[in-house]
């Protein structure tokens, strides 16, 4: 095709989609359905121009529309890579793995049902052989949920029902274009009926070949941008081949899914990249990506709906009867999934509910679109299929695309309007009149104080005045009748606490914006917010305040770091996370003390006095509970808080320094020069004060040991000697150390963190530098006591043979023994414990129990 023509249709199609945004929200359609409209008249007008005999003048347009060099390579080589790793660019990981459970059933459970009934269905009713079959269900199962998603933004749809569409369209994209890739090689060696379960038994192999070809390329491309850190655009550009290499790389060199592979790097690159990456820069490159985005989605749709008046080719009857089959058996395999299995899982507790009318909602809206038509077109570009089975592929992959697009497409939001998502709840509605009304008082309020400064003429200030107030008083009692009929007590604190962890939420990102927070921290600190949000929507004050626990607990990845250090030695993660953790802890702590003023100025006069006071209850048992854990780890490492304090010290005042010096430029009372060279000094600064401090977590057994008082008579040799005998283990908070009717064979020493041990029905607490254990090992008897971590705790173990001859050389230890028994008192008398000698000899008798 000549080049002129190309470049001259290509820049048409880019005013296309320019078009095509403003008229999908003119006629309120998805903006897919719009695009894949223009591509179908644009193709089906080519046709037409070719075939009829008014006019020739046209002809070498359509015939340059109809020879343009449009493959499936070309979707699925260049657009669809491009679409996938920006959506999981844009994925919050966090959230997802909340709901993990509903959107793997909806991403991958539903494609191998939708796979297995559209293929079944076709073999038995329309008498496909079962491979052909099969590789249809693969195409026809992968959806584009994107309308809906944006039709859900735009409506009072819960969140987290628009983050299990999203998780969806992700994710069935990569198991659909697997399942056709393992079915596709079925049909093109010709095997009629091989093995349902030897084919299924290859798809583990795909996935896990992409999972770690994307992962190996997300890591190398880190590292990278780690080297290209002061070139924004150089490490942007190392982004954009990340999806290629990984696709590239995962179906050349492994022979697995190209498209798991893209979906791997783009995940691997969202966790570990926010953290590595300067917030600035990462905030950029999800705009470049959801430009290229946008973009590549729109041609992929107008391209491959030029496709479809050449898939289509010569439709027969019975071609209508397999379409409506398909039809018939994708609604119904789609239907097993909402309405069946994730009801059950919701009663497994494993899923969040999900009302009946989303249910729906989601099933009308699983339209298809670019990916099916592309997979199809792989199909009838293959010399080695045979031409029946491509004919039967492309009509019926196109004839199911149609029917979603030009159906459910143009239907979806009536449907969602039938089903009344469109509308505002009760509770909803009387909070947004209240809100209106306090709005309007704030609103005249400051009015009137423009017009005083402006000095306006008195009888238009009137005439306005008397126009804002109708329209005040209006609103208040609008307010007023739904507050008495329709808010109740416990809707108003649940509505009052969306609002504050609204704020919440906002002031996170602003402190992230001012450089007060990194982007890791503030990533956990939003979706810490998040869960506020949804518990409080769904469960009120407990709801919120199980979700403020459940940010200050220790969650699986403390235990598994805690297990590479106790079992491994390797301490990296283990030090990482506890540092992240302090970080987290004086930064959650500043955050809460700043949202009292919110509960006073916004809360208090929209829902009154008593909300506040329970709100700002609530509040300060939150700040309690966050300087309880933030003192459990002073105490374990003392200074590092310190450390931390004077960082967020040091970079507030260089916040504060640069804004001075952007006001001072604005007021020209500095020049350009000046100012860049400020802020250069500031950049190198910023840059020595970025880097957090090291957080030692005294893994040596030679440092542990010489800190304790205990071991302060030993000499150099004796330490060395019992370095050697003790172990190090690291105990997270609530972990049981000792439990009650178990032998007692050692003797634990406290080397850092708090320990709650419970004896004869006396609760105490040991710290820093004690030890516990040594009466059970003195007196052989069964443990009578349970220990339990109240803090990440280190101990040190030594066995009854180290410990009686420790005891031997160390008076002062003999000492802390005979204090402990002594201090015990009636506990000691309870046990009935016998006389002992401490300074026994090894292998003297000692009392029997």
């Amino acid at each position: 095709m000549d080049i002129v023509l190309l470049t001259t249709f290509t820049a048409f199609l880019f005013l296309l989609i320019a078009a095509a945004e403003p008229l999908a929200a003119r006629l309120s359609l998805p903006f897919s359905v719009v695009v894949a409209a223009i591509g179908i008249v644009i193709g089906g007008g080519a046709v037409f121009l070719l075939r009829t005999e008014l006019t020739d003048t046209l002809n070498p347009i359509a015939e340059s529309i109809l020879g343009l060099p449009i493959r499936s390579s070309v979707f699925l080589y260049v657009f669809l890579p491009t679409l996938i790793f920006q959506a999981t660019l844009e994925m919050n990981i966090r959230r997802m793995l909340d709901d993990w459970v509903p959107i793997l059933t909806l991403a991958v459970v539903a494609v191998v049902v939708a796979t297995l009934t559209i293929g079944f269905a076709l073999s038995w009713i329309g008498g496909l052989p079962i491979m052909v079959g099969l590789l249809i269900g693969a195409i026809v199962s992968t959806t584009d949920p994107s309308a809906v998603v944006s039709i859900f933004r735009s409506l009072s749809a819960p969140r987290r029902l628009a983050r299990i569409i999203e998780g969806e369209s992700l994710l069935n994209d990569a198991a659909a274009i697997a399942l056709f890739g393992l079915f596709m090689g079925y049909v093109m060696l010709g095997v009629p009926n091989p093995s349902l379960s030897e084919a299924m038994g290859q798809f583990p192999g795909l996935i896990l070949g992409g999972v770690l070809a994307g992962w190996l390329t997300a890591r190398l491309a880190l590292m990278l941008m780690g080297l290209f850190s002061r070139f924004e655009t150089a490490q942007i550009s190392v982004s954009v081949a990340v999806p290629y290499l990984a696709y590239v790389s995962a179906e050349q060199l492994l022979g697995a899914s190209g498209v798991i592979a893209v979906v791997a790097a783009g995940l691997t690159l969202n966790f570990m990249g926010r953290g590595r990456l300067a917030p600035a820069f990462w905030v950029n490159l999800r705009e470049v990506w959801g430009l290229l985005a946008h973009w590549a989605g729109a041609m992929i749709f107008i391209l491959a709906a030029l496709l479809i008046p050449r898939l289509l080719g010569e439709v027969r009857l019975s071609d209508l009867v397999l379409v409506g089959i398909v039809v018939l058996a994708a609604f119904v395999a789609r239907a097993i999934i909402l309405f069946l299995l994730l009801p059950l899982l919701t009663g497994l507790r494993l899923s969040p509910r999900i009302q009946r009318p989303y249910r729906i909602a989601i099933m009308w809206g699983g339209l298809r679109g670019a990916v099916t038509l592309a997979l199809a077109l792989a199909v009838t570009e293959n010399l080695r299929v045979p031409v029946e089975t491509k004919r039967v592929v492309g009509i019926l992959a196109t004839g199911f695309t149609l029917f979603t697009l030009i159906v459910q497409g143009t239907t979806l939001r009536g449907v969602i309007s039938l089903l009344g998502l469109d509308k505002l709840s009760p509770l909803d509605r009387a909070l947004s009149n209240q809100v209106v009304a306090v709005a309007l008082q704030s609103v005249r309020e400051g009015v009137a104080s423009a017009t005083e400064n402006y000095d306006l003429t008195r009888e238009t200030v009137r005439s306005e005045a008397k126009r804002f107030g109708a329209r005040l008083d209006e609103a208040i009692e609008r307010a007023e009748a739904e507050d008495n009929a329709e808010i109740l007590d416990r809707d108003r604190i649940t509505l009052g606490l969306i609002a504050l962890a609204g704020h919440e939420r906002e002031v996170i990102v602003q402190r992230f914006r001012e450089r007060a927070l990194s982007a890791r921290l503030s990533e956990q600190a939003l979706f810490d917010a998040d869960r506020l949000i949804e518990g409080a929507r769904s469960g009120g004050r407990t709801g919120y305040q199980r979700a403020a626990r459940s940010s200050l607990r220790y969650g699986p990845a403390f235990r598994f770091a805690a297990f590479l250090r106790n079992r491994l030695g390797l301490s990296g993660m283990l030090a990482r996370m506890t540092a992240d953790r302090f970080e987290m802890l004086l930064g959650k702590r500043l955050i809460l003390r700043d949202l009292h003023a919110f509960i006073d100025r916004r809360i208090r006069r929209i829902h009154g006095r008593r909300v506040a006071e329970l709100l700002h209850e609530l509040l300060n048992r939150r700040i309690e509970a966050a300087e309880t854990a933030l003192e459990g780890l002073r105490l374990q490492y003392p200074g590092y808080a310190e450390e931390l304090e004077r960082r967020f010290i040091r970079r507030t005042a260089l916040r504060l320094e640069e804004r001075e010096y952007a006001a001072m430029r604005e007021d020209g009372l500095i020049g350009a020069e000046v100012h860049t060279e400020l802020m250069a000094d500031i950049g190198r600064r910023r840059q020595q004060t970025e880097s957090r401090p090291k957080l030692d977590l005294a893994l040596s057994k030679n440092d542990l040991v010489r800190q304790f008082p205990l071991f302060a008579d030993l000499d150099d040799a004796e330490l060395k000697r019992l370095s050697r005998e003790v172990r190090t283990r690291y105990f997270n908070a609530g972990t049981i150390i000792t439990r009650k009717d178990t032998p007692a064979r050692t003797v634990y020493f406290v080397a850092s963190g708090a320990v709650e041990q419970e004896v004869a029905g006396q609760t105490t607490r040991l710290g820093r530098g004690e030890m516990f254990g040594q009466m059970g090992v003195l007196t052989s008897r069964i443990r009578r006591t349970e220990v339990r971590a109240i803090t990440p705790t280190s101990l040190l173990l030594l066995d009854e043979t180290g410990f009686r001859r420790l005891l031997k050389r160390s008076p002062a230890l003999r000492g802390a023994v005979r204090d402990s028994i002594v201090g015990k008192g009636s506990s000691a008398e309870a046990l009935k414990l016998p006389e002992l000698r401490l300074d026994a000899p090894l292998g003297e008798a000692q009392p029997s129990s």
